[in-house]
């Protein structure tokens, strides 16, 4: 029975592409509406939560049986009943729930063009892989920087004489540009790819989306989005930095017991990233967005109109945190 969910949850992340670009005109259709029939607007919206939840659904799988992801895991997992939730609330009339919705249209208006399309994932891909890389190096870590994933060639000439699996060994993915750190710890190596996920770009879409969806200046939004973005972009850097030196020299070998049977692996040498990346990165970012989140409400206070919603529909209890903060709403 289990399996058989499994299996159905695989088959339904193969979807999830196409979900994506239908959440995105789903919520942008409530914005343009919520300008001429708020009636109407209120539906499309109720809708666009409901097919939300559908894309949460489907990349369960993903998250949490592929990536073995806690944070992201739980996040999809919760993501459903509380995008039904808020569906509910919306159709039974909450329609303060609107701004929040707006958020969701820009955030996913910012990011899946950006995801999707090769000319600009490319580009951005790479650009954190030179960052990443140039920081190493002033570490003095020793590895090599290549154009595969997993998968390593045969014939790469790695510091240090090691003989590199092939093609054979570790079958996958070749790509056209060099985002693949190569680290070869007692002779083992160890890769660590930089994907789209290493480069920040979904937390920089949640806060233009709450920065785009409310009242303010555009100046002092402008200026919001510059910081949160050049704020998560230099922790992403740290971020993916602390990831690579920790896996590929294997500085937290910790409990290995434990690790390897929570994150169901039979790679020891896994150990370091899962503790690094999986629950102290992913965990150190809960944090880091809330303190992004206090720098941005400098600028535009009625963020924390959006904070005060989603509290709501988590809590089921009505805040007031401008009056809690005494921060005051921003000029129309």
């Amino acid at each position: 029975m289990i399996e058989t969910v499994v299996d159905w949850l695989a088959a339904l992340n193969g979807y999830a592409g196409t979900l994506a670009w239908v959440v995105l005109f789903a919520f942008l259709a409530g914005v343009i509406l919520e300008r001429y029939d708020e009636t109407w607007a209120q539906r499309v919206y109720a809708g666009a939560w409901i097919v939300l939840a559908g894309y949460w659904l489907a990349y369960v799988h993903y998250f949490v049986f592929a990536e073995k992801s806690i944070t992201e895991g739980i996040g999809v997992v919760i993501g459903i009943p509380l995008s039904l939730y808020v569906a509910y609330l919306i159709a039974n009339g909450r329609r303060r729930l609107f701004v929040i919705s707006r958020a969701v249209a820009f955030a996913w208006l910012f990011f899946l063009p950006l995801s999707s399309l090769p000319f600009v994932r490319q580009p951005l891909i790479e650009t954190v892989t030179v960052h990443t890389d140039f920081v190493l190096g002033l570490l003095g870590d020793n590895y090599f920087l290549g154009d595969w994933y997993p998968y390593l060639p045969a014939g790469l000439d790695l510091p240090g004489g090691y003989e590199l699996p092939t093609q054979n060994d570790l079958p996958g993915k070749h790509f056209p540009y060099r985002n693949t750190f190569l680290y070869a710890p007692d002779g083992h190596s160890i890769t660590y790819t930089i994907r789209l996920a290493c480069t920040g770009i979904g937390s920089m879409s949640i806060f233009v989306g709450l920065i785009a969806a409310v009242r303010g200046s555009l100046r002092r939004k402008a200026k919001a989005i510059g910081v949160a973005i050049g704020v998560i972009y230099v922790l992403n850097i740290v971020r993916n930095v602390f990831i690579a030196h920790t896996l590929g020299n294997q500085r937290l070998h910790i409990v290995p017991d434990i690790v390897m049977s929570l994150f169901s692996t039979n790679d020891p040498y896994m150990v370091s990233y899962y503790v690094g990346d999986r629950i102290l990165a992913q965990f150190g970012s809960v944090f880091a967005l809330i303190a992004i989140t206090w720098l941005v409400v400098q600028w535009v206070p009625d963020v924390l109109t959006v904070v005060e919603d989603g509290l709501y529909v988590v809590t089921g209890t009505e805040y007031d945190l401008k009056d809690a903060l005494d921060v005051e709403s921003s000029d129309h």
